[in-house]
């Protein structure tokens, strides 16, 4: 489950990807933009591989053969999980299999186990966001395998002003926001916002 929202949280985080999105977004509203010279990748790393931990992400800790080590913890708003025993883990910023090996090494530093091995899943990713000329424009959870298309389906579909096929994409690369021209069979990733253009009538 994502971490719930009040509407005023939502709204205020809606104006300030807005804002961050700069002047190219903003003058999106018209007309007659132009998309991105950059295509967006065709391909992605796999998410649950390479996505960074952050805070209200949920994943799933397993301790083989110490079930009472193992369980599902949701990242608190410090980037940490507390875990039975062991307490408080900083958890953000790093991969699941990285913070995997975190795990083992304060179980086998504090003298809980002597060889342990532990598998961490990322239950919940940082949700996407679609905006411009859709149906319901808004923020909505990540699942693997999603394409522009099937973002722009969960936003209940183009509007009749929309730009069908081509979108606008921006892209945390780097811990910068990087604009990519997109198609509907384009990857998308955890945090991706979506800028559906309106088309020239």
């Amino acid at each position: 489950m994502t971490p719930t929202r009040t509407p005023m949280q939502f709204h205020r985080r809606l104006k300030a990807l807005t804002a961050a999105l700069g002047l190219t977004l903003l003058a999106a509203c018209g007309g007659g933009v132009s998309l991105p010279g950059g295509e967006a990748p065709a391909t992605i790393a796999n998410p649950a591989e390479s996505y960074l931990l952050e805070p209200g992400n949920r994943i799933r800790v397993t301790v083989f053969n110490q079930l009472n080590l193992s369980g599902d913890f949701q990242l608190d708003p410090g980037g940490s999980i507390t875990l039975p025993l062991i307490g408080s883990v900083p958890a953000a910023g790093v991969t699941a299999s990285g913070f995997g090996q975190r795990l083992e090494e304060r179980m086998k530093r504090d003298g809980y186990l002597l060889d342990p091995r532990v598998a961490v899943e990322v239950l919940t990713f940082n949700p996407f966001y679609v905006m411009g000329e859709v149906r319901g424009p808004g923020e909505f959870p990540y699942a693997m395998g999603m394409t522009v298309l099937s973002a722009i389906a969960r936003a209940g579909g183009y509007d009749y002003r929309g730009r069908q096929g081509e979108v606008i994409l921006v892209r945390n690369v780097g811990g910068k926001q990087q604009e990519y021209r997109a198609n509907e069979r384009t990857p998308i990733l955890p945090g991706d916002i979506i800028r559906v253009l309106e088309r020239n009538f």
